[in-house]
């Protein structure tokens, strides 16, 4: 991975217009720059509202100004219908924020893809996370068609023809290549825990050139993984982002652990949500220490940091656990919609 510079400061007239490209670079994105300039970053998501209201994602993405470095905008998240991850995309990107479009297999086939791809490009979108997608039968419409033409590690190998050799599927040309910067999932702590590694590499080998993983709330299986994973050069080709998801208290994570396939949450965590005399505080504190340590496992680039119906809590999260080093994340340059928190100042 080569090291780049963060020249935060190059918007031009309009915040939202793309950065000029860097050397060795495949993105127009600050995401990237922050990356491969080797700074531990932070992602977080967006829930999409259940509205047609632009200014409700501004206000919801307000809040993390001057915390994160990029917003995944879910797509569909466990089969339920939101606003779309590529209109949620449209709306952040046209004011400066750099998102993170997911797209799911499980909806669109690969014609749908294809153009939805080159649709986020067009809007300025600069990262792109491959999902296979929550099944149809866990949602609010069971009885959608699920579609599934692709799978995650073939939606990377897609959209890799389409941005490195400027062709369709089909093989008909491209006039104009997306330059995409583009991730996928891992999850670690699913079980049989050898073959995570192995799935992160075919994800690597298909053109993963960051992956966020699912929730982490145990630090030895995370250094495990991360132990084969270097031991297979996997952290020389690919950013890892880690998960961090915040607890409300222990009935949500009892709830996580059993209803959620492939969350893993030990019993030594919900024992400290039981006896906490405020739980949601605990919780806080539970990611905060998680964090922190995750920043010292070698290969570990950065955290993806969860806190559905607690998003107001991102700020003092990241503040409190020192990660950034007193560096500053991108924030708005100035008050979005009436309302919303006041930005932080732009590095």
């Amino acid at each position: 991975m080569s090291d780049g510079h963060t020249q935060f400061e190059d918007y031009g007239s309009n915040p939202g217009d793309p950065l000029p490209m860097l050397p060795d670079h495949v993105s127009h994105g600050r995401f990237e720059r922050v990356l491969r300039a080797r700074h531990f970053a932070i992602t977080t998501e967006i829930a999409p509202p259940d509205s047609a209201d632009p200014d409700e994602v501004l206000r919801r993405a307000a809040l993390f100004d001057g915390h994160v470095d990029a917003i995944n905008a879910t797509d569909g998240s466990g089969a339920n219908c939101h606003m779309s991850s590529l209109a949620v995309c449209a709306i952040l990107t046209r004011v400066g924020y750099s998102p993170i479009i997911q797209i799911s297999c499980r909806d669109r086939n690969r014609i749908a893809v294809q153009g939805d791809v080159l649709g986020a490009a067009a809007l300025g979108v600069c990262s792109v996370l491959c999902l296979s997608g929550d099944d149809v039968s866990v949602g609010d419409h069971p009885e959608a068609k699920p579609v599934f033409d692709l799978d995650s590690v073939s939606l990377l190998s897609t959209i890799r023809t389409l941005r490195d050799e400027n062709r369709f599927l089909s093989g008909r040309p491209l006039d104009h290549a997306p330059r995409l910067f583009m991730g996928a999932s891992i999850n670690p702590f699913a079980p049989p825990l050898a073959n995570r590694v192995h799935q992160f590499a075919k994800q690597v080998a298909a053109g993963a050139q960051f992956v966020q993983s699912q929730y982490c709330f145990d630090i030895a299986m995370a250094r495990d993984f991360m132990a084969r994973s270097r031991d297979l050069g996997l952290t020389e080709q690919c950013h890892v982002l880690m998960g961090v998801g915040v607890l409300a208290s222990a009935k949500t994570a009892k709830w996580l652990r059993s209803a959620i396939p492939g969350v893993h949450i030990p019993d030594a965590i919900i024992r400290r949500l039981e006896q906490a005399e405020r739980p949601k505080a605990e919780g806080r504190a539970i990611a905060i220490e998680l964090m922190q340590q995750l920043a010292e496992i070698e290969g570990i680039s950065g955290v993806h940091l969860m806190a559905y119906k607690q998003e107001e809590w991102i700020g003092e999260i990241v503040t409190q656990s020192g990660v950034l080093k007193g560096r500053k994340p991108w924030a708005a340059p100035h008050p979005l919609i009436p309302g919303a928190p006041s930005p932080a100042t732009v590095n």
